[in-house]
Order: C-alpha cells, then structure tokens, then sequence
C-alpha cells in the first residue's frame, strides 16, 4: 500500500506540475533538462489535450518561401510576404507548436493585408518539420532547443537588417517566442503581441525591452493560467516596462478555429485590437 501511494503521488505531480507558475516549475528536475521554456508542457498529456489536431486547410494565397543564414552556421526557413513598396517595417510572425503550418501562412496574409506596406515573415521555428497530431507536436516543441531557436530568431532579425523595426506576434507557442524575439531584436524593436504564451518571467531579462507588450490571454486558460499572467504584469512592473492585457472569457488556443474551445467573438476582437496596436506601433 505504501509504495501504491508513494507512485500515485508521483504520478500527479508530474501530470500537473505544468500549472505552478515559472518560479516553482523551475523546481521539477524535468524543466532543467528541458530543450526551451515550453517543453516540460509540451511532454504533458493533459498539455496535449488542450491541442486538438488542426483541421485540413491547405493555403493558396500569396507569400512564398525563402532562406536565411543563422549565426550557428546554418540555414532558417520562412514564409515572407514582401511589401509592395520599399518598406523598413516588419512583422515577425511566430507559429503554434504544430510549426509553420498553412494556418499560419493564413494568419500572416490576413495581417500583411490589413497592415499594408509592412514586410511579413512567418519565421519556421521547427527546420520544416509540421506536426499533425497532439503527440508529434509535442515530441517537436520538446525537442527545439533554447539554442536553436534563438539563433533562428537572430538569423530572421538579420536578415531584416539593421534598418528594420520590428513588431512580431504569436500565439501559444508562439507567444513566448514573440516576446523573446522582442528581447533579441533590441533598440529595433517597436511593438510585440503574445497570444497565450509562457512570458519571460526575469526581471533583469525585461529590463531589456525596447517596447511594450500586448498580452491577449483567456481566464479559462489551464496551461497559461490567470496567476501566472498577473505574475508576468508584475514582473513587468518592476522591470519598469509597460504592458496591457486583454484576458477573455476564454480558455487555451480560443483563437485557432480547429479547437473545440474556438471563441469567434473573443478571436474577432482581438484581431481588431492587435491590429490596431501593430499600425500604431509600425505607423501603418
């Protein structure tokens, strides 16, 4: 009986220990072992279960694929959609964790027309690898490295150039890496919106911001949960950086169509508010 128990408690801890908020997930061995900030979450069942597979869609619209050099000596893929006219303004545009998938390019398309004149790069996160089921995108999230992903996300910024000002935008996933690009991309940086990400949740690492930060979050939301946002907003404060948050009635990935916890109105609503808070940002 004793050891029965002793496994139960294991079991649990480990199920649920992705809802602690960052300073207290720091604690489980697994997140020192961890290939990014995500990827003890990605490794957890009930974490998957908040990611139905997408639905078919396949993406006909504009853009196409390029490549750049990243600073460890390789090549980056992205999908860019160039401004018709010569233009210094860019948004980064950072992928759920199924990776740079048609969806994606559908949302990036969706704010290079509505932006207008602004340079749109998909960043693909994952070296063209795209998930399909819950399982395979988590065994990819875990697997991308803090390492490469930054190195990816300096190689986009160079590509760019020193000229360029930058916005970037993200969801889940993408989220914590909208505002780690906005961390990377220095006195560059103009604007960032995080949809539902794991925020940086350094004081000394936000004191570096260059911007402030949108943060669209749902009250539902059981992998980025309310507590660990108001955390976010104070570490903000004492960083002295500013941030809004817009938290919907709503729980994790309400803005991708093919889950079940899709909200229209919330999604709808907080199109409209990122992309009034990127023309701001990028005067467009």
């Amino acid at each position: 009986m004793k050891i029965v128990f002793i496994t139960g408690i294991s079991f649990f801890m480990s199920l649920f220990s992705w809802f602690l908020p960052e300073q207290e997930e720091t604690k489980i061995p697994v997140c020192h072992t961890a290939g990014n900030d995500m990827s003890a979450m990605a490794a957890d069942p009930a974490f998957q279960r908040l990611h139905p597979a997408p639905l078919p869609f396949v993406y006909t619209g504009a853009g196409e694929m390029i490549k750049f050099s990243t600073p460890d000596g390789q090549s980056a893929n992205a999908f860019f959609l160039k401004a018709k006219k010569p233009s210094n303004k860019w948004l980064l545009v950072y992928q759920e964790w199924w990776g740079l998938n048609d969806n994606i390019k559908k949302e990036a398309e969706s704010y290079y027309n509505d932006l207008k004149d602004v340079n749109v790069m998909a960043v693909d996160m994952y070296d063209g690898k795209v998930a399909t089921e819950p399982a395979e995108a988590g065994k990819l999230m875990q697997s991308a490295s803090e390492t490469r992903l930054e190195s990816i996300q300096k190689g986009a910024i160079a590509y760019a150039g020193p000229k360029a000002e930058f916005a970037s935008i993200g969801w889940c996933f993408g989220g914590m890496l909208s505002l780690k690009s906005a961390l990377l991309e220095g006195k560059q940086a103009k604007g960032c919106v995080m949809y539902y990400g794991r925020p940086v949740q350094d004081v000394d690492k936000l004191k570096t911001l260059n911007t402030d930060v949108l943060g669209i979050f749902g009250s539902q939301d059981k992998g980025i949960s309310p507590e660990t946002v108001k955390t976010f907003e104070e570490n903000m404060q004492k960083a002295n950086k500013k941030i809004t948050v817009k938290m919907y009635d709503a729980g994790h990935g309400f803005a991708n169509p093919s889950n079940p916890v899709y909200n229209k109105e919330a999604t709808a609503d907080a199109y409209k508010l990122s992309l009034n808070y990127l023309k701001e940002k990028l005067k467009a």
